[in-house]
């Protein structure tokens, strides 16, 4: 696993790199063609705009000149036009509108914002009629696209007169690059939320590799320190038995019952160690049963504190109880609650020098009963602390296992925690100690 698991990543990781690249190049190639389609799109619904403008525009009056005889320089009909009537005297601003948007539709651009202007057949190019916003629009050629036709006369067989453009339609498409952009919002849309899916697919398929390569590790030290656990109370029941065979132990009482005891101590070590795995199988299937009643906190921790006063001396500790809280009745189960305290002082005791000093002081605050227990052990570095109350981690102490435990206990005691509608938190400094913090509702007096 521990091969593998850098290969997957590896590949997983090039693969989606791959993906990404594919991506950013393919909308780069779309973009442009998007650009070329909206452009050349503009430009010829501008075109059949002007063209169908110059239609309507045409109509001016003519003289018909007859031919003289023997004349050959003109044709029989020679017309002559004068006074073209300009576009503003046949159409308004909106009309001339309509029918550049009606051409911009038949090629599909409906959705292109669009400014326009009409300028007199002149050299100065004067505006005739424009859209409210075009002089603003025709400043910025940085960001705008412009596209300029004539307005051309129609062909017409029996006028022979130069096609010379009536007036100039001029189109501006503001914000060219992103009215591309838009027009492409949907396609682009789902490429987005896509690659969104495969990164987060990713993620989720790392974080499960990596859960069950924790679970694989925890799995493992769960089982040496089980291991651990059970061979040296069997290997002391061993040697009894066969201190017990000793024709000369048989024939001492005395000696006997020495060796007999440390039978059953062992075995009700077993069976403490046992109980202890299987409560955990009741918290993972959520069985914990509590018998909850109105209990004095106080009492509770003086009777849990009874329990650990050998392996207090064993130490050379002491301890220092405080007791400021003025209401210390809470709603509880009393034998998990002392539970719960009796794993925070066994994990004090356990992982604390010689000269403990166990500080124990209770407060409240607000409608909470709060609860320290501070001790000047060896302490947990920030890995540690982060993730003390997880099921059967337990803090590294290099190769000796001098610590005896297979990591429940602080699981337990969160899940305690948890169940009386408290909270816990600890702060701990590496080689200085450790201080866990409990808080638990009191109890509501009116009942």
């Amino acid at each position: 696993m521990k091969r593998i698991f850098p290969v997957i990543i590896v590949l997983i990781t090039l693969s989606l790199l791959g993906i990404i690249v594919l991506q950013v190049s393919w909308f780069r190639d779309m973009t442009l063609l998007r650009k070329v389609q909206l452009r050349k799109g503009a430009e010829e619904a501008t075109t059949e705009a002007a063209i169908e403008l110059g239609k309507h525009a045409s109509s001016a009056p003519f003289f018909k000149i007859p031919r003289k005889q023997n004349l050959s320089l003109l044709p029989n009909d020679y017309a002559i036009g004068y006074g073209r009537p300009l576009l503003s005297q046949h159409f308004s601003v909106f009309e001339i509108k309509e029918k550049i948007q009606k051409a911009f539709n038949s090629k599909g651009l409906e959705d292109v914002h669009f400014e326009f202007g009409v300028t007199s057949n002149s050299s100065a190019y004067t505006l005739e009629l424009q859209t409210d916003n075009f002089f603003k629009e025709a400043d910025d050629t940085v960001h705008n696209r412009s596209i300029i036709v004539p307005i051309l006369p129609p062909d017409n067989e029996d006028i022979l007169q130069p096609r010379e453009p009536f007036e100039h339609l001029i189109v501006i498409i503001p914000n060219f690059k992103i009215q591309v952009l838009e027009s492409m919002m949907w396609v682009v849309m789902f490429a987005v939320v896509f690659t969104l899916i495969i990164v987060t697919a990713f993620g989720v398929t790392v974080q499960a590799l990596l859960r069950q390569k924790k679970l694989s590790e925890i799995k493992t030290d769960f089982i040496n320190n089980m291991t651990h656990e059970f061979k040296t109370p069997l290997a002391t029941i061993s040697l009894a038995v066969d201190a017990l065979r000793n024709e000369k132990v048989l024939a001492q009482p005395e000696k006997m019952s020495y060796f007999s005891g440390i039978i059953k101590e062992e075995n009700k070590r077993m069976n403490k160690h046992v109980e202890t795995i299987l409560q955990a199988a009741l918290l993972d299937r959520q069985e914990l049963k509590l018998d909850m009643n109105k209990v004095h906190a106080h009492k509770l921790i003086e009777s849990a504190l009874n329990n650990y006063q050998l392996q207090i001396q064993d130490k050379d500790g002491k301890v220092e109880l405080k007791f400021d809280a003025k209401n210390d009745e809470i709603i509880a189960d009393e034998n998990h609650f002392t539970n719960l305290l009796s794993n925070l002082f066994d994990n004090a005791i356990k992982y604390s020098r010689e000269n403990l000093v166990l500080k124990i002081t209770t407060c409240n605050t607000g409608k909470n009963l709060q609860i320290k227990i501070q001790d000047n052990g060896i302490g947990m570095n920030k890995e540690t602390v982060k993730r003390v109350f997880e099921k059967f981690y337990r803090a590294h102490t290099g190769n000796l296992h001098n610590v005896k435990g297979f990591g429940l206990g602080m699981s337990y005691v969160k899940t305690v925690i948890d169940v009386h509608k408290g909270r816990i938190k600890v702060d701990s400094t590496l080689g200085k100690g450790s201080c866990f913090t409990v808080e638990v509702p009191l109890a509501d007096k009116s009942e």
